[in-house]
């Protein structure tokens, strides 16, 4: 199984979009589970390293360059989410299940 993580300005709109892409990649036979968390506890998350692949939201890019760096750090990716791949409808929660699949690192 692998861990996504989406890193958004509160954790609230990345919460739905977590979920709505975990039922989405699911559906299509793949073993991903995507949860959310805020700003401010997103690089802490990404120190711990417990994901495989970390996501920037739209409204927090701002903070990518720090995390990108905490990322670098624990040898995990960290890539920004494109705004149309950040849409809870369904052609956005596919782009976004896209772009994980393309973003997560063989292992």
């Amino acid at each position: 199984m692998k861990n996504v993580l989406i890193i958004c300005a509160g954790g609230m709109s990345s919460s739905l979009m977590a979920k709505k892409t975990t039922e989405f990649l699911k559906s299509k036979g793949n073993e991903i589970a995507v949860e959310a968390t805020s700003a401010t506890e997103g690089g802490k998350m990404i120190e711990k390293g417990n994901f495989d692949l970390y996501l920037v939201s739209p409204q927090t890019k701002m903070y990518y360059k720090q995390l990108k760096e905490a990322g670098d750090r624990a040898g995990k990716p960290v890539v920004n989410i494109p705004p149309q791949a950040y849409v809870p409808i369904p052609m956005g929660i596919e782009k976004l299940g896209n772009v994980i699949l393309q973003e997560l690192p063989d292992q």
